[in-house]
């Protein structure tokens, strides 16, 4: 895909709907774009490159830009190899070319390209060390650990662009028509989740910076309503819950720890029917929107089988995932099961124990085999405690 976004800037990006597992992991049914753009001024500027994926297509539409012109500098803004796949085949293509990029970056290109040869080709910049182009002039931004050590942004002071790399990207190929804030928040809390502390100390840098336009590396490319997309960054990147709601996360075996979860569902509603309440199935529906929705909504319920004197597998996996994306300032009850000897909510307990302001409801719902009515008294009560939050 080649398209002018500006009179004197191209997307030169290309949509992959081949990829079935984004980083190895993702479930992406609507595909994902690799984001390349170039700055055709009295110094032309090619802003990162795409995934092998893509190579041919970023070459085609990197000729057509240029339309017959040579490219003065790459400007590296990420390494991860979605984005920087292509540097050495750039450079041996246009050898008068130049790599633009931090100390960091420049340290770590040797590992993903060890015979690469920058011997007077390299640009060392930082936050002091803009990169003049004519027109344009690119001011660079340290984005350490968003999501990668060597990340930076830059920010074009003609056209009040903020090349943001992996920062405000979403999942879906370019031509897709879906809703950003659903594909983005499932895009941010997965991969970037963890390091809200440092998109945090982006977003400051951010806001001294008069930012009209946003160009990411994955995702479209954002010309309006800006505020509603750095609104919900800081919404995220904070840990605050976004919405007021109920996620019921459940890991059952033969169906009775479902058919309780369900039941905890039912009771919420009828007693708040204002009251947002999602159930998921962790063994069969996608993991990574499960995390999503722990993130979104300020209210969590674990309800797990215990399985070899621990916690289900599915479970065990969502628990993980919470873990490692820093999972704070939310309630959360527990709903164990077990046929001699129910354990999962004490473990379920101690695996979410060393996270930040977690409060933890009583009364515990424990099961033995299938729900009953003593059970459905206590789940009621756990109802209400989660209503009361």
């Amino acid at each position: 895909m080649n398209t002018q976004l500006l009179p004197d800037i191209f997307y030169i990006g290309a949509d992959d709907k081949t990829l079935d597992l984004f980083e190895g992991q993702y479930i992406i049914p609507n595909g994902i774009s690799y984001n390349s753009y170039v700055i055709k001024d009295e110094k032309i500027a090619v802003m990162d490159t795409v995934d092998k994926r893509a190579t041919d297509e970023w070459l085609e539409n990197l000729n057509h830009a240029l339309n017959g012109k040579t490219p003065d500098y790459l400007v590296v803004l990420h390494l991860e190899p979605d984005h920087a796949a292509n540097i050495e085949k750039f450079l041996a293509l246009y050898p008068t070319a130049k790599i633009v990029t931090n100390a960091r970056a420049l340290n770590m290109l040797p590992q993903f390209f060890p015979h690469i040869d920058l011997t007077d080709r390299q640009v060392v910049v930082n936050e002091t060390t803009p990169l003049h182009l004519g027109r344009h002039t690119l001011h660079f931004v340290m984005a350490p650990m968003v999501h990668w050590p060597e990340v930076m942004v830059a920010y074009d002071e003609a056209d009040k662009i903020l090349f943001s790399a992996d920062a405000f990207g979403k999942f879906g190929a370019l031509d897709t028509d879906e809703d950003w804030d659903c594909e983005a928040r499932r895009y941010y809390i997965n991969i970037v989740g963890k390091y809200g502390v440092q998109v945090q100390a982006l977003l400051k840098k951010a806001a001294a910076l008069d930012i009209q336009k946003i160009f990411p590396l994955h995702g479209p490319m954002l010309t309006e309503n800006l505020a509603h997309y750095i609104g919900k960054y800081d919404i995220w990147s904070s840990y605050r819950p976004e919405d007021e709601g109920i996620l019921i996360a459940y890991a059952s075996v033969y169906g009775h720890t479902k058919a309780a979860a369900e039941k905890l569902k039912a009771v919420l509603e009828q007693k708040s029917p204002a009251t947002k309440v999602v159930l998921t199935d962790l063994a069969r529906d996608d993991m990574a929107e499960a995390v999503e929705d722990a993130f979104r909504y300020d209210r969590l319920v674990l309800a797990s089988v215990t399985y070899d004197g621990g916690i289900f597998p599915p479970m065990e996996s969502f628990l993980a995932h919470l873990n490692s994306k820093n999972y704070q300032n939310r309630t959360v009850g527990f709903i164990e099961n077990g046929s001699w000897a129910p354990a999962a909510a004490k473990k379920m307990k101690a695996a979410l124990e060393g996270l930040k302001n977690l409060t933890f409801l009583e009364p515990v719902v424990s099961i033995k085999s299938a729900l009953k009515e003593a059970d459905e008294v206590t789940l009621h009560a756990l109802a209400d405690a989660l209503l009361s939050k």
